[in-house]
């Protein structure tokens, strides 16, 4: 983040050194500049603690290109709020399209002029500073409004349990679950606060599961178990298609909750990062909280068995990296797991 204090770091990210000098020229004088030469070394130096305050990033780049590189940056909450700005000598405009619908906040074609560069980079950051100032207004005039519509949007997420075999409680530790993995992942306040309050609406599309599939006390049939995998389409559709940070999440978790690391899930087969992070998350913990949790029709499981659940599944069913820092996670998710354990009687 930019301090008050000092300058703000812009990260140039080129293939070419001759490039990166240039930049290095125009900027230094006003700002900490640094540089990456492909797209590995530019997402993990966003990824640092250290952060830039804007990304220059060009287009043309063996291994990974710049569309795929802003991709991977606008979909990870660590580097979401980084604006970037594309400088190549792509001319097209249907590349400068592409740009914008990336999530870039400008574009500029090669050869460059310094004056622009300069002037571009700092109408940006000057936009950064007051988007920052009336998000504190924005957030002090809406926080009742929040409140309310969260309750609302957890409730219907407990709404779900009451029609399922679940409780109340499973959607309070899986959400709970979800928010230690997320603040261990290192997401930012906002983030971390956004899975929380969506992951219960993860079945919430098993309201529109027939009773007698939904709780039939036996293994599922084939037909059966199709019609059961519906109920992540359902949610989405109950959720619906909102511009709501919040509804956009819980939809993504709705959806995707029940792909796979490998592509083997549903109902995409979606393949690794393509999966949203929220729902990577969200899988986890409700698969933890379920094996780990007594029911009409099992027993809960030890921990130890629960882990190797989760080792064995890592590369395979769940992000690998995910699983690492939610086992990092243990001593809460035990604090989790006693402050709301299980009652005699469901939905508590």
């Amino acid at each position: 983040m930019q301090s008050s204090m000092g300058k703000a770091t812009v990260l140039v990210v080129d293939d070419t050194p001759d490039n990166i000098e240039l930049i290095k020229n125009i900027l230094n004088q006003e700002y900490r500049v640094k540089a990456a030469t492909n797209g590995q070394q530019a997402l993990k130096v966003s990824r640092s603690n250290n952060k830039p305050d804007i990304i220059l990033l060009d287009i043309m780049m063996p291994d990974m290109n710049g569309y795929e590189v802003c991709r991977k940056l606008k979909s990870d909450p660590l580097t979401m709020h980084i604006p970037v700005m594309f400088i190549s000598a792509k001319t097209e405009l249907q590349d400068e399209a592409l740009g914008f619908e990336l999530g870039a906040v400008d574009y500029i074609t090669k050869p460059i002029s310094p004056m622009l560069v300069k002037a571009r980079v700092r109408a940006q950051l000057a936009l950064v500073n007051q988007h920052r100032e009336l998000e504190v207004l924005v957030k002090s005039r809406t926080h009742e409004l929040e409140k309310t519509r969260l309750e609302i949007i957890q409730r219907l997420g407990i709404a779900a349990a009451y029609k399922d075999n679940e409780t109340a409680l499973h959607v309070t530790r899986m959400s709970l679950f979800t928010k230690l993995l997320a603040e261990r992942y290192g997401a930012n306040k906002e983030w971390v606060e956004l899975v929380h309050l969506a992951a219960p609406m993860h079945d919430i599309g098993k309201i529109g599961i027939p009773d007698n599939i939904l709780l039939k006390p036996g293994k599922l049939d084939k037909d059966e178990w199709e019609i059961m995998k519906l109920h992540s389409q359902y949610g989405a559709k109950i959720l619906g298609n909102h511009d709501f940070p919040l509804l956009r999440m819980a939809t993504d978790i709705a959806l995707y909750h029940h792909e796979k690391w490998d592509g083997s899930g549903y109902p995409k087969g979606l393949i690794g990062d393509s999966i949203p992070l929220a729902a990577r998350m969200a899988a986890i913990a409700d698969v933890y909280d379920a094996v780990t949790t007594a029911r009409p029709y099992k027993e809960a499981w030890p921990e130890d068995r629960a882990i190797k659940l989760l080792e064995d599944g890592a590369g395979a069913h769940f992000d690998p990296e995910l699983v690492k820092l939610f086992l990092s996670c243990l001593p809460d998710i035990r604090k989790v797991q006693s402050q709301h354990a299980e009652k005699h009687s469901a939905h508590e």
